[in-house]
């Protein structure tokens, strides 16, 4: 062991990280620096921005590897494999790198994970957006954790997800991806994903850094024109809460420029915020061919050597997905006195350091695997949080009784483009959408009914009749008349409207499939108004990745529910929401508007981002506002107290409410504490999210939520770019939604104006403690 002592299992991982460093070539440690994605150039459509023109390098794995390598891209999520073959395929991978190379240091195996590990036959869950609604963080957090187990036994390292960009315009595509527009929210359920994910030994990847949500007209890799008060205040936070809570280990760059500088060569954004500001001490991975993009897309840099080092300097450490411009161009840029070869081993030793924790270092690891095809990736226990997830994310937006469906109702009409099709459950990043449309002759690998097939089996004794009125986004009525005539026969109509995920404009939802403005997409609009004009009750079903303009709607239709892309157990949960078996909890993570312009739009907006009567006659008042959800019971509120009328800037008091379920149906409340800064040296939203408890309560029951409220969670950018805690008066609300908030109050903040860091405090705690009945 002593030539060798970064195989030391016993030494500490940064140590044996410098030993091997010291070991290497200058070719050596660059090539830890890129990847390869094998198979990548034989792939017959795109899964990433432009992987048609880069993919065609002409590099083989044999010439990419040559003196080691960084990382191995998707060799499970290629291309539809077993978890035998993909198995086999990682070991046979990994044996080149570890025998044909001088030092033998195997790769570290990524793969994507956003709506579960994405393979053939692995379970599909909600898509994030969805996550969100049930505003409940133990949920996401056991979810992610089996995604990680999952991974991990397959000899899968890093994961990329989750996302925290904020929703900013619902315009852009990728909204499905998110966890919808509030910070907090955003931050405390990705620290719950990432937490699950890591503790099952696999890292997180935090994308994307930063900025990215906020792009120009929400067109996708669009120019970011934010302000560095904005980026603090609302884009940054939910990425700091995600390494100092979650412990992520990894960060992904996102591919807009800000103000003019690409993020991925934006020393102030990758190093010195993240780094000297926050402490991290990880890996910064590119976004796929995000480096290649500062020669090609940004202008920045005239060759791909050149781009590599602009990417290096400023903080990524690993190419990704496969090596372009950290190879012998770089090499010969530090060679030559132009890269201080100091940068890449900063870098390098980033990685190795990864490397040793993820024990791919110790000398008892081994490219052998004896995983076989008896390995179950949709497992009872995976389908079974992919149920309840599905079950706690559906949002009753609006009801005037017609739900849940009458137990005499004889017949039902389904009728719309998504009331058949299971692939309108799943997200742009999950399996069945991301790959298997290359594949047509392979079916969806999963278990996933459609609602129709879902409503029948839970209405065994209505008929329920099916029509697809029209295509999800063809301008083509030819189906109208017959699903009209259905709506008019029946004593029900449910339509079914929304999306169908895609990649890079193959869909009406996901990446790179922006839209222009938030009407429905085709026609679907139309067939709404023409069912409403039957006189049948109409239940509105949305299912989609974007909150769509429905105020054309609202006011006709007997009920509205939306759906976020609730993954292969969203029929069956929707079907149980129509049916009366689920009470739904869910809770919106993005307003619902009520026009389709007016965009952007979000709830945190100072006065004048609001309606402002008199000033402008355009009013962006939403049609459900953010947190807003129904039940088919109901929940009132006592009177709110604060333990304290004044705190000083450095204090902490406790916010309380007692809630009561009134109504004859156990169920669930999510209660939720907005903040107002009444006067602040710069413009303040007239509401924030502070806190949130989902509470689940029997029929006639009742528990006090207390929030303990550190005068931290008032901190916000001064004129001066610090983060400070202001004296002054806050005002406290407690509800239902932004826009419902029965509870309210204020105290002062008390003392100096008083600077905050990275140990401030992030989170809003709540305890709930049951009340006799």
């Amino acid at each position: 062991m002593t030539d060798q002592p970064w195989r030391d299992a016993s030494a500490p991982a940064e140590r044996r990280a410098r030993a091997l460093l010291e070991a290497m070539t200058l070719d050596e440690k660059i090539a830890q620096l890129g990847s390869a994605w094998p198979g990548n150039d034989e792939l017959n459509g795109n899964v990433a921005p432009m992987q048609d023109v880069f993919s065609q390098s002409g590099t083989s794995f044999e010439q990419l590897r040559e003196h080691g390598l960084g990382h191995l891209t998707r060799p499970f999520g290629t291309a539809p494999v077993s978890t035998a073959e993909g198995a086999a395929r990682v070991t046979a991978l990994q044996r080149e790198i570890v025998e044909e190379t001088r030092l033998g240091v195997p790769a570290i195996v990524h793969e994507e994970c956003l709506t579960g590990f994405a393979t053939y036959g692995a379970t599909v869950y909600p898509a994030p957006l969805a996550w969100a609604a049930t505003f409940d963080t133990a949920l996401v957090r056991d979810m992610a954790g089996a995604i990680g187990e999952d991974m991990r036994r397959l000899g899968v390292h890093q994961g990329l997800a989750p996302v925290l960009d904020v929703v900013r315009d619902y315009r852009w595509g990728r909204v499905e991806e998110t966890l919808g527009e509030d910070p907090y929210l955003v931050g405390l359920l990705g620290t719950a994903y990432v937490r699950g994910l890591e503790d099952a030994g696999v890292i997180a990847t935090l994308k994307h850094f930063a900025g990215y949500s906020d792009s120009r007209a929400a067109r996708n890799h669009a120019p970011v024109s934010i302000g560095p008060r904005e980026l603090r205040d609302v884009i940054l936070p939910p990425f700091e809460m995600a390494l100092a809570l979650g412990g992520a280990r990894s960060v992904m760059n996102a591919y807009v420029d800000l103000d003019g500088v690409p993020a991925g060569a934006n020393a102030d954004l990758l190093t010195g915020i993240l780094r000297d500001e926050w402490g991290f001490g990880g890996v910064v991975v590119s976004d796929y061919w995000a480096v290649a993009f500062l020669n090609t897309m940004h202008g920045v840099a005239d060759s791909p050597g050149r781009a590599g080092a602009l990417a290096l300097t400023a903080g990524i450490d690993v190419e990704l997905p496969a090596t372009l411009c950290y190879g012998k161009e770089l090499a010969e840029l530090v060679r030559g006195g132009e890269v201080p070869e100091e940068i890449v081993d900063r870098s390098v030793l980033r990685l190795l350091r990864q490397k040793a924790e993820l024990g791919l270092l110790d000398p008892t690891w081994t490219p052998e695997s004896d995983v076989d095809d008896t390995v179950e990736l949709d497992s009872p226990r995976n389908r079974d949080l992919a149920r309840r997830l599905a079950e706690h994310s559906v949002v009753l937006l609006a009801n005037d009784g017609a739900l849940p469906l009458a137990t005499d109702t004889r017949s039902v009409a389904l009728v719309g483009p998504c009331a058949d099709d299971p692939l309108a459950l799943m997200g742009c990043y999950s399996y069945p959408n991301h790959v298997l449309p290359r594949y047509p002759e392979l079916d969806l690998g999963v278990d996933a009914p459609s609602l129709f097939a879902a409503l029948r089996d839970e209405l065994p004794g209505v008929a329920v009749t099916r029509h697809e009125g029209c295509p999800i986004r063809e301008e083509d009525r030819s189906g109208f008349a017959d699903a009209i005539a259905a709506a008019r026969e029946a004593e029900v109509c449910v339509a079914v409207v929304g999306d169908r995920a895609g990649m890079f404009g193959e869909g009406t939802s996901g990446e790179g499939c922006d839209a222009p403005d938030l009407r429905l997409p085709g026609v679907q609009d139309e067939l709404l108004t023409a069912l409403l004009d039957t006189g049948t009750p109409v239940v509105v079903v949305v299912m989609s990745g974007r909150p769509y303009a429905l105020g054309a709607h609202a006011g006709r239709a007997a009920a509205i529910v939306q759906a976020f892309m609730p993954g292969e157990e969203g029929g069956s949960a929707v079907a149980g929401v129509l049916s009366g078996r689920i009470n739904p909890g869910g809770r919106l993570p993005v307003q619902i508007p009520r026009l389709a312009g007016g965009q952007p739009g979000t709830y945190l907006h100072p006065p004048l981002g609001g309606n402002s009567e008199g000033i402008s006659n355009l009013d962006p008042s939403p049609l459900f506002p953010f947190g807003h959800g129904l039940s088919y019971t109901r929940f009132d509120y006592g009177e709110l107290t604060l333990s304290a009328q004044r705190i000083p800037t450095d204090g902490e008091l406790v916010v309380s409410v007692e809630v009561r379920n009134t109504g004859d149906r156990d169920g669930a409340e999510v209660v939720q504490l907005y903040l107002r800064d009444v006067t602040a040296q710069v413009t303040r939203p007239v509401r924030q999210l502070a806190g949130f408890a989902r509470v689940e309560l029997r029929a006639g029951g009742r528990a006090r939520v207390s929030f303990t409220l550190h005068a931290d969670r008032t901190a916000f950018t001064g004129l001066d770019l610090r983060r400070i805690v202001e004296p002054g008066t806050v005002e406290v609300f407690v509800g239902r939604s932004a826009g419902d908030l029965p509870c309210t109050g204020s105290f002062e903040l008390t003392g100096r104006v008083r600077e905050v860091g990275r140990d401030r405090v992030l989170t809003t705690p709540a305890e709930i403690t049951p009340l006799p009945g």
